[in-house]
């Protein structure tokens, strides 16, 4: 009986040390704010105008062991534009730029997660914005991670990325200086 039990513990422990490791899910962290995606596009070559979107959603899978097996999903509210001046906003919500009556979400889903050391990754995936889906870059730093003070578990990262509006067909004219803008992406997310 003893050996019995012996053999069985092995053959429990042999199993778990052979399962393929398992990628963690995390929740973005919309109600605590403690994520933001904000963006920048200069202003007549002169300076930058600065915004954010206040309502987006997503989940990131995260395999410390295994990287290339992560994955992100996040879902924008194009009509929560924000950039700190109303009648602006109304413009862009308007046809002219995010037409958001017509396209309310901009979805990006990764396809691949490249870890290249010290914290850093590029992150490839499909943009799906103002009915045009492009492929695009974003440059990742993973920030940390470990345990709150409400017993969960958390994981944060800053991802950044230039995106040329034409490629998305918005092709409203602000001059030279004006035809990308920059994304920065600052995620918190909880374990599920």
């Amino acid at each position: 009986m003893k050996r019995l039990s012996w053999f069985a513990a092995a053959l429990v422990a042999m199993l778990f040390a052979a399962s393929p490791t398992r990628a963690e899910n995390y929740a973005i962290d919309i109600k605590g704010a403690h994520a933001f995606i904000e963006f920048r596009i200069k202003h007549l070559g002169y300076s930058w105008l600065y915004g954010r979107f206040n309502r987006f959603d997503g989940q990131f899978s995260y395999d410390e062991k295994d990287p290339a097996q992560s994955s992100v999903v996040v879902t924008i509210d194009t009509a929560s534009i924000d950039s700190n001046h109303a009648e602006r906003d109304k413009h862009l919500r308007g046809a002219d730029f995010l037409d958001a009556s017509k396209y309310p979400q901009a979805r990006f889903t990764s396809t691949s997660f490249d870890a290249l050391g010290n914290g850093r990754a590029l992150l490839k995936g499909n943009l799906n914005l103002h009915g045009h889906t492009r492929p695009i870059e974003i440059a990742v730093e993973h920030i940390g991670n470990g345990l709150d003070p409400w017993g969960g578990y958390r994981r944060g990262f800053l991802g950044t990325t230039k995106l040329a509006l034409k490629d998305f067909g918005i092709d409203y004219e602000l001059g030279n200086q004006s035809r990308e803008v920059e994304l920065t992406l600052s995620i918190e997310g909880i374990r599920q």
